[in-house]
């Protein structure tokens, strides 16, 4: 999220080369997804431990394969 907010503050201030504005930009793209794809994991586990809490049958959490490799080939 900070090299998210890094480049959006770089790229605000107008002074970066077309070149490197569209390598920020793309990164920034990948970040965004990134988090978004962290956020929804996070509200799976929060589900899973409420219905634990409520009585439910407690599951393992296991993220999608695609979105793991996905975020492992990106860093």
């Amino acid at each position: 999220m900070s090299e998210l907010e890094t480049l959006v503050a770089r790229m605000e201030a107008g002074d970066l080369p077309l070149e490197e504005a569209l390598r920020n930009f793309e990164r920034g793209v990948q970040l965004t997804r990134d988090c978004q794809q962290a956020l929804q994991n996070a509200q799976q586990k929060v589900q899973i431990l409420t219905q634990k809490a409520a009585g439910a049958a407690l599951e393992d959490f296991t993220a999608p394969a695609d979105a793991a490799a996905d975020a492992a080939d990106k860093r």
